[in-house]
């Protein structure tokens, strides 16, 4: 019999461990929310996270040494992706559920900013295809320019939540719009919506956000 240090179970589980490790800081998940809307500079990931350089580096070789991100040089910059967009997007779904389900503090945000502040049913990525190939709605992309570049839902609008106040001439009139963001706990599609609607339009949300769409393998464009 093998001793359990040496058992194929205990290697497994040692790696799993440093995946695991590496996912414990809420700055890491941030970044790997950033990376699921695309391939980013460590530029563009430290000021979305509002860190340093050293800092988001420093972060960013964690997640590479635990084989959830994947570098590349390009010049003099490097760019990091998820090493594996289904399965990291999956992973990170995961903790979500388990967080909303035993930690009361997450309930309780659910509760209170999300739930609270859309009565409506969120619209979910199967029917949302259906309607979009039967033409009855306009999807909206309400996250920064660059990020819709690198990859939206086919055939979405961008107008950044920032900007809706003085672009509500370019949404079209007497079609239900979807809003979407970065994820299930992106604000920006909520403060959209809630926004939208104030003004009279018939808008939802989308059940999460890009990542799961594109990780589901719904129709994108970039």
């Amino acid at each position: 019999m093998s001793t359990s240090s040496e058992s194929p179970k205990h290697v497994v589980f040692e790696n799993l461990a440093t995946v695991a490790q590496a996912l414990g800081h809420a700055h890491r998940l941030e970044l790997l929310e950033g990376m699921a809307q695309g391939p980013r500079s460590v530029e563009d990931l430290a000021g979305l996270v509002g860190l340093s350089m050293a800092n988001a580096s420093r972060h960013l070789q964690l997640l590479r040494r635990a084989r959830l991100v994947e570098a590349e040089r390009q010049g003099k910059r490097v760019f990091y992706r998820l090493a594996g967009d289904v399965e990291v997007v999956a992973l990170l779904k995961a903790l979500g559920r388990v967080g909303e389900r035993n930690i009361a503090e997450v309930r309780g945000v659910m509760r209170d900013f999300f739930h609270d502040r859309d009565a409506l049913e969120a619209v979910t990525r199967e029917e949302l295809a259906q309607r979009l190939n039967a033409d009855q709605v306009t999807v909206l992309d309400v996250r920064p320019e660059a990020e819709y570049a690198l990859g939206h839902v086919a055939g979405a609008i961008n107008i950044p939540a920032d900007e809706l106040e003085r672009r509500l001439a370019d949404l079209p009139k007497g079609h239900e719009l979807i809003a979407y963001c970065r994820g299930p706990y992106c604000v920006m599609s909520f403060e959209a919506v809630a926004a939208l609607r104030a003004k009279g339009f018939k808008v939802r949300r989308l059940e999460d956000g890009f990542p799961e769409w594109k990780a589901a393998g719904l129709a994108v464009e970039a």
